[in-house]
């Protein structure tokens, strides 16, 4: 289905066509740190009686009407990858439920599938945290909600210095609180713009720049018709805000060189004209 072309987001007014029999659950990407919009999709998931589990991988800490994402739907998946807001030294990542008979399960099929030690009831993988990452991401939540909120205060220097430059800063949705793990532009021919960051400093990056129907993978299961994301919707890579650890008055005050950057943009000239750009910032 499609997304929604403001937020990259699931657009729940396209969720009810796609829901068939064979259904089970709605699964809802808080993509780039933006909060889904929740109410809408919780609706549809009890009026057709399915489960919604939330993808907050890129959005922990962020916020909906006041809620945590990761607590609205019947369960949430985290990552602590490094580079998430929330990052371990390797891979690791969290699932979260309210529903204790859904958290036994998750948790037998963490364990190769064994509810008693040596015997799999089930077919499970080994998907373990292990105790060093534990212990790091232990000490370091206590500073998440300050480094979402200094990513939140750079996003917004950036809004005003790309004010008016051609180019679509990322959307907030009322009531949603986002903690921009990307910080997300769409500008005309990506290409020239990431050649003329590059030479000012600042690197980028294409997050992703292919639209699934047209993944190998994906080609017998998905079908088209989904216009904001063909039209590339959903940009294709993202400045990257603020990364944990800097001084973010620093950076907001352009010490770090992106405030020059972003005002000498506005005094180049750019042929610039349709395409979607995403960048990501060094």
């Amino acid at each position: 289905m499609d997304i929604d072309p403001r937020t990259y987001n699931i657009d729940p007014a396209a969720i009810e066509a796609a829901i068939t029999e064979q259904t089970k659950a709605i699964l809802p990407v808080h993509l780039y740190g933006q909060p889904a919009n929740m109410d809408p999709i919780m609706t549809l998931a009890e009026v057709h009686g399915l489960y919604v589990i939330e993808d907050a991988a890129q959005a922990i800490g962020a916020h909906y009407k006041g809620r945590r994402v990761g607590s609205i739907g019947h369960a949430g998946c985290l990552s602590f990858y490094p580079t998430k807001n929330l990052g371990a030294y390797g891979d690791g990542g969290m699932a979260v439920t309210s529903d204790a008979a859904l958290a036994e399960k998750v948790d037998i099929l963490r364990r190769q599938g064994s509810e008693k030690k040596y015997h799999a009831e089930v077919l499970g993988f080994n998907s373990r945290l292990d105790s060093l990452q534990a212990a790091i991401l232990g000490v370091k939540l206590k500073y998440l909600d300050r480094w979402n909120e200094a990513r939140r205060q750079v996003a917004q220097r950036y809004n005003e210095l790309l004010a008016d430059l051609p180019v679509v800063t990322p959307y907030e949705l009322p009531d949603a609180y986002h903690v921009y793990h990307q910080y997300t532009i769409r500008a005309p021919q990506r290409d020239a713009l990431a050649a003329h960051l590059k030479k000012r400093g600042i690197g980028t990056m294409i997050l992703s720049d292919s639209f699934a129907p047209s993944e190998a993978l994906c080609q017998s299961r998905l079908q088209g018709g989904q216009p904001a994301g063909e039209r590339g919707g959903q940009p294709g890579g993202a400045l990257v805000a603020y990364v944990p650890g800097a001084d973010p008055s620093a950076t907001a005050r352009g010490n770090s060189g992106h405030s020059g950057v972003l005002q000498q943009m506005k005094a180049d000239t750019f042929n610039i004209a349709r395409e979607p750009v995403v960048l990501r910032g060094s």
